[in-house]
Order: structure tokens, then sequence, then C-alpha cells
């Protein structure tokens, strides 16, 4: 077979396999190559410069770690069962974020998939699986990745994640994997050995920028591309999540990110299969979404934390770090209809002026979601929503999630409430970097004044352990009731055609900021939430009939409901007879 690895940095490169070592040869674009009898299992390494073993940068597998030499794979050993299977469409979907490492109590690919028929009894339609690709250590969130296309050794390695994979689609589940292209992790990273994969000109928060932009680029720009291929194509996954593009700079005409949706697109026509790109960003800027006859990158939906930031306020009070930007329910009204609280608005949080108006987008280009990884895990102990409020309150939040004009999405245990909590962990084997981590960690808190000594230490095994979902809690109270709760905003969104459509100029939003009292109708649906810890009379359309209450004792009249504390109900408009839409078509009032 032909080991080819780009490296124009050194001036010798050689290969080696096993304890056997083999000459390569450089043609005049700065790729190496050797032709070497070798076979699936074998390991091996390039040598630069006499320096290495160095891990291949597109190993495809790294059974010792991000310093171990990588080993030989042949995708085509694996064998399918999902020919026929399409992802269902995004407008439609429900999303469920999960952790490899926590979601199942052993932590792996294979042990992920025995919790898959959960998922498919809550109504879940779409997976989205967390940064597998091979990091420091046993465990870690993920985004500290360095060898791009192994997935990571400790859950599976690449058969484990094609199971996995599989096994979603057998069960109708579309498989969405989050992947990280704006850094790479701080230790384990040869990259830089081999070619100029970063660049100085940008000063981003997370380690070094990548090179998008500058001298020999375009490899950059193939490896990050062939890498998102990678995954498509030959681990069947159905979409990419992108993480927090905001930090890739690229100054070229055509951009990282369009350069890649045009190549997905190109792979979803050879393949027959439909395949979409999901950034997360955190410019509120729709320039990610618009056509690219607008001037647009036209990937396909993208996170949006201002509605996540106006419900958690509003729901916890919270009004430190970037919460101090929100908190009022015209703020949440302002998210339902217009997805962006600050479009061009001043954030006295960033003490300037943020983001563009969406313009015609509809909400089904954006994800709504109470809870994520980052909101929980980046909050000093980790807390669910489920620690910070009430369970009224969060079966609230969950009610407008879930009956939102966006495509909603939950985080592993919310559906039930889970008790434990989602921390920051590392696994780093280097002591100087562990330190770092945790200093960092400190500093990165002060804004929500958060004490360094409430802080866990990432590196402490048991921040990783009390961060694993206890799934016995789900047939226990209150995490059973809460569960069912869930289940049943599911179903309702999925036989409410209305609440299926993200046209975001039918929303109607009335509420109080006095009373505590929001109301957003979705064409026939109308949500109404009681905020307040007593109860009281909140304005209605007449003729509504209740299907569907997080508590008992909410009675509706004409034109009024009143709610008991901290409550949602969901309501239907009453549709004309036949005899009345008659009238309506001949002209007659009524």
């Amino acid at each position: 077979m032909t080991f080819r690895v780009w490296a124009p940095l050194p001036k010798k490169a050689e290969l080696q396999l096993g304890k056997k070592k083999f000459p390569m040869k450089r043609d005049t674009n700065g790729f190496w190559s050797a032709e070497v009898s070798a076979k699936p299992g074998d390991d091996y390494g390039f040598l630069l410069d006499s320096q290495g073993p160095f891990p291949d940068p597109r190993s495809l597998f790294q059974p010792n770690g991000i310093h171990g030499l990588s080993r030989v794979v042949n995708h085509g050993d694996f064998k399918w069962t999902d020919k026929h299977f399409q992802a269902p469409p995004l407008a439609s979907g429900i999303i469920y974020e999960l952790h490899v490492g926590t979601f199942a109590p052993e932590g792996t690919f294979e042990s992920a998939i025995t919790k898959l028929d959960h998922l498919v009894e809550l109504g879940v339609t779409h997976v989205e699986v967390m940064p597998v690709a091979e990091f420091s250590g046993d465990h870690n969130w993920g985004y500290d990745g360095v060898d791009l296309f192994a997935p990571h050794h400790a859950y599976g390695g690449p058969d484990g994640l094609k199971k996995f994979v599989n096994a979603c689609h057998a069960r109708g589940l579309a498989a969405i994997l989050d992947v990280v292209y704006n850094h790479v992790g701080p230790t384990g990273n040869y990259l830089e050995k081999f070619g100029n994969y970063f660049t100085d000109r940008y000063a981003p928060t997370w380690g070094k920028a990548i090179n998008f932009d500058g001298a020999d680029s375009c490899e950059v720009r193939n490896f990050i591309c062939d890498n998102a291929l990678m995954w498509l194509r030959d681990y069947h996954f159905d979409g990419l999540r992108l993480d927090a593009v905001h930090a890739i700079f690229d100054a070229l005409a055509v951009h990282i990110l369009e350069e890649l949706k045009i190549k997905v697109e190109k792979l979803s026509a050879q393949l027959g299969r439909n395949f979409f790109l999901i950034p997360e960003s955190d410019l509120n800027n729709p320039r990610l979404l618009w056509s690219r006859e607008r001037g647009g990158y036209q990937l396909d939906a993208q996170w949006s934390d201002d509605f996540h930031h106006a419900l958690h306020s509003v729901l916890t009070g919270e009004r430190n770090g970037y919460y101090e930007d929100f908190g009022q329910l015209e703020d949440l009204a302002k998210a339902l209809q217009k997805v962006f609280v600050y479009d061009g608005k001043f954030s006295a949080h960033r003490k300037r002026i943020h983001g563009r108006p969406i313009g015609d987008l509809n909400g089904a280009r954006f994800l709504g979601y109470l809870q994520n990884h980052d909101q929980i895990g980046n909050r000093a102990q980790g807390e669910r929503s489920s620690h910070l409020m009430s369970a009224g309150k969060l079966k609230i939040g969950a009610a407008i999630v879930l009956t939102s004009p966006f495509v909603p999405m939950l985080f592993q245990g919310e559906e039930w409430g889970a008790s434990s909590p989602f921390q920051f962990f590392t696994d780093h084997r280097e002591e100087q970097l562990a330190k770092a981590v945790g200093i960092g960690r400190c500093k990165e808190f002060e804004m929500f004044g958060w004490k360094p000594e409430e802080i866990p230490n990432p590196q402490d095994r048991e921040t990783f352990l009390r961060s694993k979902l206890k799934w016995r809690e789900i047939s226990k109270s209150p995490h059973a009731e809460m569960l069912d709760w869930h289940k049943k905003l599911i179903q309702l969104r999925k036989s409410e055609k209305s609440l299926m459509d993200g046209d975001l100029k039918s929303v109607e939003v009335n509420f109080s900021e006095k009373d505590l009292w929001l109301t957003f109708r979705r064409k026939e649906i109308v949500i109404a939430c009681n905020l307040k810890n007593q109860p009281q009379e909140i304005p209605l359309p007449k003729k509504c009939e209740l299907i569907l209450a997080s508590v008992r004792g909410i009675k509706t009249g004409q034109g009024t409901s009143r709610l008991p504390p901290e409550s949602v109900a969901i309501l239907k408009v009453k549709n004309k007879t036949p005899a009345q839409l008659k009238s309506i078509a001949r002209g007659v009032s009524h």
C-alpha cells in the first residue's frame, strides 16, 4: 500500500512500519510517499529529519493514544446495514446532545447503543455526539482533539463508532457529529512538525489559529474538508455540528465554511444522501445561513444562544456574566419572534453593538434549547437547570423549547431532570498542563463572580465520574414525572402541524413584566406561562380548549385562563365549524 503525507517543512522523511524503517520520496508539492507492503492492524509513524516517529496527521486510529503510533484501517471492512436510511428533515427534528463518556455507565460507543431505545421512546429524531477525535487521556469533553481523523481509542475506536451510527440508523435515528475546526488540543499536536497548519496572524482564545488563509493554506483547507467528508462518507454521519466558527479566521474570498458546504453538497449528490452542517457562532450573524447568491455560506441551521440566555435568565433570575444582557420577558418575546435579541442592538456586556437581523430566515434554521454542554458545563459546579429552578419552572422551560418555532434540542438527562451535574473534566498526563488548565478555568469564571474554591478540579477523576448519568433515576419521582412531561410535549409537537412550522411571522407573543406571565401563539396553538409564585388570570384568545398542562387545576374561560403558580398550559383555539367556513367563503361576516 502507499503511505503518503504532506510535510513540506522537513528535509527528510521516513516511514516506520512496526520496527522497520523505509525511506520516503518527496514530490514538488511537499508530499512524501512510500510504497510498502502493509495490512489493516499494522502500526506506523513518520520520522521527520530523524526525529519521531510521529503519528500520521491523517491517522485513522490511535490505539495507544495521542503520542503512540497510528494504525492502518480499511473502512471497507465494516459491514453496514443502513443502505436505505435517510435522515429526517431538520425542520421536523428533535435533537438530543450526548457525551459518549458520560452517557452510559461504561462510557463507550457500544454501551451508548444500549440507551438508544430510550431516545426512540422519548421521540428523539437526531442524536448529536460531542467530539470524539483522539484527545489527551481517557476522558475529556472532546474539544481538545489532536488526531482529527481518529475516533478516540477509549470510546471504542473506528469500529465502535461505526457500530454506534449503524445502530442509530437501525432505529430510525439520524446521527450528528460535533467537530472542532477552530483549534486543536494543547498536547499531542504534532501537525506543526509537518507543515504550516497554524498561523500567528490571529490570536484566538484556545491555542494557535489554524492557517486557513496564509501561505500553504490550500493543503490545510483540504485537510479540514477531507476530515468533514470522511465522517459523512466513511462513518455514515448525517450531519456535522461545527464548533465555535466565530473562532475560525479566514480572509479569503471563498470562506472555508462556504468551501466546506460546497464539497458536502457534491458528496451528497454522489452518494444520494442528505447531509447538513450546523455551525455554532457567537456573532449573531445570519450570513452563515444566507444563500451563496446573497453572499452567505448556505449552511443549514445554527445554534441560537440568545434564545437560551433569554429563557434561562427569566427562569432563574441570574444576571451575572453574559446574562447581564438578558432577564426581561421582553427579551424572551423578541427571541421567539426575531431569534436574535441582539440584532444590531447595544450589548452592555460586550460594550458594543452586536449582531444583525436575520431577515426572512425561517425559525427551523435555528436550534432552540434550555440546556446544552456549554451552558451547563461552563458553570463552576456544572449545575443543570434542574439544580437551578423549581420543577414548575423546569416544566415551563421544556414547554417553551418544545413548542418554539425552532428545532428543539435536549442535553443528555434533561428529559428526566437528571441529578448528576455535567462538569468540565480533563485527563492530561502532563503535570504542568494539568495545573494550567485548572488555573485557566478559575480565571474564566471571574466575570460570573464564582470563587476558585467552588470550582472542581478538572483533572480529578471524581469530576468526571460525578458527571455520568444515573439511569436508575428514570423510574423514580420526581424524575419519572419530568420524563413523562417531555414525552407528552414531544408527542404534541409531532402531532400538531403548526408546531413544526418555523414561520416566525405567525408567532404572536404577549407578556406582562409586572405580573410575570407570557403567552405565545403558533397559529391555533397557544402556550400560556405563569412564572409567578401565585395563581393568576392570564388573557387568552376566546374559545380555547386545554390540551396539555403541567399541573392540575388550570381553568379556562372566555378569553382568560387561571393558572396555578409556576405552571404552563397549552391550548388550542377551536376551529370554526364547516358552516362558518362556508359563510366566510361567501363573504358573510360573522
